[in-house]
């Protein structure tokens, strides 16, 4: 676990310094970082008063996740912010044609986001994103983007609203750079799977079983959805996918090694499929429901 957890305190001037550029006056108003709101004297009451008050704009650093159609032109946008957790916000006019938005609410494009929100409103206003990173080789490809939607799938499920997690926006920000270098889904995935179930708390022992605690050594272990454990072939249920020892192994490459040194040619396919369908596995047994997008990884 430590190269990971070295990799989220390494200070990495292109993540952490990419700043935005001054807009230039085009003619067009510009959303600046806080805005202040006039506020208009009434004869309103002052609960009133203040549910009519708008909150000035906050600033995040941000990763989409997901996003869907609202009403003829407007769509509802699910980011992951660093410093605001999972959030959910209307970007009005986002389906026109010509919008204001363009391609930042691409899947999981990294960005920077200028929201609005309201007490009383559970979805925030998204007023202004700008692009910081873009994976279009990613995202236009059929093949990778299937990657890609697993990712976004596994972050809607695991994260909860509003809580920040530092460790899984840079673990997401990892894995689609890589699938983006790499041209291909499959260890940065399996990567992304099993370091999910190890910040989530889910990972179980690897060397002996869940059950009966016996030694696994060279034998393989057997695990499935319906349990969060790997078990030993006495213990083992009928419908239990194996596990071997050459996966195992790469579980422990995983947590001493950054994904982006990692060789693909120096990892099994099979070893990285049979770790990707285990950690899979935890995670929909910890969650309680079901993964659909895996599926899709299939005919990529």
């Amino acid at each position: 676990m430590a190269s990971f957890l070295e990799f989220l305190d390494e200070e990495d001037s292109e993540f952490f310094g990419a700043k935005l550029r001054p807009a230039r006056a085009c003619g067009k108003s510009v959303v600046p970082r806080v805005r202040a709101f006039r506020t208009v004297r009434t004869c309103w009451s002052g609960a009133a008063s203040a549910r009519r008050l708008l909150m000035p704009a906050r600033e995040t650093e941000a990763i989409i996740l997901k996003t869907f159609p609202l009403g003829e032109a407007d769509r509802v946008v699910s980011f992951l912010g660093r410093s605001s957790g999972r959030m959910r916000g209307v970007a009005a006019g986002a389906r026109r044609l010509k919008n204001r938005f363009g391609s930042t609410l691409e899947l999981l494009s990294h960005v920077q986001v200028w929201y609005v929100e309201r007490e009383t409103r559970e979805l925030v206003r998204i007023q202004q994103a700008d692009l910081l990173e873009s994976f279009h080789k990613a995202q236009s490809d059929y093949g990778l983007s299937t990657g890609l939607a697993v990712v976004s799938e596994i972050a809607e499920l695991v994260l909860p609203e509003r809580e920040v997690s530092e460790p899984m926006f840079r673990l997401i920000l990892l894995v689609t750079r890589e699938i983006e270098r790499r041209g291909n889904w499959e260890l940065p995935l399996s990567y992304f799977a099993f370091w999910t179930v190890r910040l989530g708390g889910w990972l179980p022992r690897f060397d002996r079983c869940s059950s009966c605690q016996k030694a696994f050594g060279a034998d393989a272990a057997f695990c499935d959805r319906r349990h969060g454990g790997l078990y030993c072939n006495q213990c083992r249920r009928a419908d239990m996918k194996p596990l071997q020892r050459e996966a195992s192994e790469l579980a422990e490459r995983f947590t001493g090694e950054r994904l982006d040194r990692i060789a693909t040619e120096k990892v099994s396919v099979a070893s990285a499929r049979e770790l990707r369908a285990a950690a899979l596995a935890w995670i929909e047994f910890n969650v309680e429901r079901r993964l659909t997008t895996p599926e899709l990884l299939e005919t990529a």
